[in-house]
């Protein structure tokens, strides 16, 4: 690269480094300049100071080889403030983000946009985790097994497109999701993949994108990635990161959640089926007669189907994702007699397997599955180690026992001494104290560098936060119908343009319901689009396309959804998003703060409930000229001492008081949305302001 990297910096020099300015915080500021390569790139540019305050931040960072954890509003365009600086140095990056999705955007549109202005000539790389791509070798055995025709004609689709990729990133193919059966039949794991062994290693789109990324002087990983290689070293990071200079978190605000689940043990049903898949698979082809392995694989699917039933409990199947303390099932003579099932069931495979090994890499690697499975078995029938948390993660459709630690601090503690490089940690969301100790403190990051750059949106103009004051009390039995009311009369007076935001799954269909009760009784055909009831990404682009509708959602719909414009204005929250006190993870954090003397309602309820709050709350303004109103139901933020530590972490939005008033401020964004002698607002049947939905506070 042209621009050569900005020596290590003694300590001692830093003082006078700082005040002279180094050689990348100028070539910054010149990028970011009204004569820069920025705004000669795009004729739309505009200055932003808060943007070239972080660029700057990131730069220093950078020549001084620190830690950097930037908290950027929405709008500064954080993207760019750290994309900029890590071009010019010259510096070797890896970044990490959140999700495969802002992995594309970072790499198919950010990075050689801005490669483009800057004129510097860097190679990326893109590396995703091995489900991600192709397997030549397990589409091949795929193809050879027996299938309905169905899935046969889908296998014979992606053989046809496994001819002309390039990449093999399975994301190139529509009729594939995260969800289908199609993909553990087309893709590795670690435990199935056979290495230098594999007939088709030559041609692997895993050691492809690999070598591509020890080569690469930028290359865009994501957080899931990054911690199971820490824990398992099976993804190439580990073998990448010694050798960067700068190493970017990108929406680091999830890098605690992602290094819990992932730095831990696990035991799923789905493992299990997908090893039994195999066992069969291979009986079918080379191993044919030298054991009985439908019988074995038919054991451990038998094992894998009693271990979620026991684990899900009087749970049952039902439709909701569930986390469920260890402590619930563990002295369950059923539950621990299905893991002795798990583990004989793989004892029994692997004595199978063993005098099969040496003939060939499938087998001798189907004989160690099966022995970790029954190694990790017999792990779950004993009680765990006293530093880490046990749980149980309960989906629609498998059972996952997990053992992690209950913070990254170790990890990253042990990753940031292995050498000196810069680490930059950034987000619209990482606490709600100048010292961001929301993040900081679970990430042992009190030693780096805090910036807080608030959003440049003119929130009191633009925005409207109103607190029903008398409303049924969130939690209670009528909370979930009045908050379905309430959205279909301010959605009616808005011409929809309404996002519902549930904290838990189980409120998200009583909200539903309601509303579309409501709106039925009110005769407004208006329509419900509801999490579950289609995948995410077609929900979203449903609102788009109609934005004269409602979306109702939890969890993932809170973060990472950007809709500017007048499609979405209103935004209702169902109540405030404390955690859980009964999820094991939350547990085991209150019992630790609590051992130090601490309140745990202060130093994490609070703390918790305030990003999370934050985080929906963004879902509303997203440009300069988005006008919108905000809608808590729960009276306790604006009752409650508390409620003023919350209402901080918050825009600063003016307060409505009344439901009128919210009534009449969506009648006059609607009104502007129709233009001048354009005709918005609500229909005759929906009353002005209802009567308050009452409860206890």
């Amino acid at each position: 690269m042209p621009t050569a990297t900005p020596p290590d910096i003694p300590p001692a020099d830093a003082a006078a480094h700082d005040a002279a300015g180094g050689a990348l915080s100028q070539a910054v500021e010149k990028a970011f300049s009204a004569e820069g390569a920025l705004a000669k790139a795009d004729p739309a540019y505009v200055q932003r100071p808060a943007q070239q305050q972080m660029a700057l931040a990131v730069a220093q960072a950078i020549e001084q080889r620190e830690a950097l954890v930037a908290e950027a509003g929405t709008g500064i365009g954080k993207t760019f403030a750290y994309l900029v600086p890590l071009l010019l140095s010259g510096a070797r990056a890896l970044v990490s983000t959140a999700t495969k999705s802002l992995q594309d955007q970072l790499f198919l549109r950010d990075l050689p946009r801005l490669r483009a202005a800057l004129g510097q000539p860097v190679s990326l790389a893109l590396l995703k985790g091995r489900a991600s791509y192709l397997c030549r070798h397990r589409l091949t055995l795929a193809r050879e097994a027996e299938a309905d025709a169905r899935t046969q004609r889908a296998l014979a689709r992606i053989e046809l497109w496994a001819q002309a990729t390039v990449s093999g990133d399975l994301a190139e193919l529509d009729l594939l999701d995260e969800r289908s059966p199609l993909l553990p039949l087309v893709s590795s794991t670690r435990d199935n993949c056979l290495g230098g062994e594999c007939p088709q290693f030559t041609r692997c789109h895993v050691m492809k994108a690999r070598r591509e990324a020890v080569g690469a002087d930028v290359v865009v990983v994501n957080h899931h990635l990054f911690f199971a290689d820490l824990a398992l070293r099976d993804s190439g990071v580990a073998e990448l990161l010694p050798t960067v200079d700068v190493a970017v978190f990108d929406e680091a605000h999830q890098l605690v959640e992602a290094g819990v689940q992932f730095l831990g043990t696990t035991l799923g049903s789905a493992q299990l089926i997908d090893f039994a898949r195999d066992l069969r698979l291979e009986g079918a082809q080379p191993a044919r007669g030298l054991a009985d392995w439908d019988a074995l694989a038919n054991r451990v699917e038998n094992a894998a189907r009693e271990l979620r039933l026991r684990a899900a409990g009087a749970q049952g199947g039902g439709r909701m994702s569930l986390r469920l303390a260890w402590t619930d099932r563990a002295g369950d003579a059923a539950f621990q007699g299905a893991l002795e099932s798990v583990e004989k069931a793989c004892k029994a495979a692997a004595e199978a397997l063993e005098p099969l090994a040496a003939s060939g890499p499938d087998l001798m690697r189907l004989s160690q599955r099966a022995l970790l499975l029954a190694e990790r078995a017999a792990r779950f029938a004993v009680p765990g180690e006293p530093d880490q948390v046990r749980w149980i993660d309960l989906g629609t459709s498998q059972a996952r026992l997990v053992e992690s630690p209950l913070d990254i601090r170790s990890a990253l503690t042990q990753q940031r001494g292995l050498g000196r490089k810069a680490w930059v940690f950034t987000s619209a969301t990482l606490g709600a104290d100048a010292k961001l100790s929301w993040f900081t403190g679970s990430t042992a990051l009190e030693d780096a560098r805090v910036l807080r750059l608030d959003s440049p949106f003119d929130y009191a103009a633009h925005a409207r936060l109103w607190i029903p004051e008398r409303f049924a009390a969130a939690g209670s039995e009528p909370h979930a119908p009045a908050v379905g009311r309430l959205a279909a009369r301010l959605a009616s007076a808005l011409g929809g343009r309404t996002f519902v935001l549930t904290t838990t799954l189980r409120a998200l269909q009583g909200v539903a319901n309601a509303l579309r009760e409501a709106l039925a009784e009110a005769g407004v055909a208006m329509e419900v689009l509801v999490q579950g009831e289609l995948p995410k990404r077609q929900l979203v682009k449903r609102f788009l396309d109609q934005p004269a509708s409602v979306l109702v959602g939890s969890a993932s719909f809170w973060e990472g959804i950007d809709v500017p414009g007048d499609a979405l204005q209103c935004v209702l929250i169902d109540k405030l998003p404390f955690p859980p006190p009964g999820d094991p993870l939350v547990e085991a954090r209150v019992a630790q703060i609590e051992a130090r003397g601490k309140s745990a309602f202060n130093e994490y309820f609070l703390a918790e409930a305030a990003v999370s709050l934050k985080q929906g709350a963004g879902r509303l303004i997203r440009s300069e000229r988005d006008r919108g109103l905000l809608v808590v139901c729960d009276p306790r933020l604006a009752l409650k001492g508390y409620g003023a530590r919350l209402r901080r972490a918050l825009p600063p939005m003016a307060r409505l008081k009344e439901e009128g008033e919210a009534l009449a401020w969506l009648r006059e964004l609607a009104a502007e949305r129709a233009g001048p002698g354009g005709a918005a607002g609500a229909p005759e049947s929906v009353p002005d302001e209802a009567p308050q939905e009452r409860g206890a506070a």
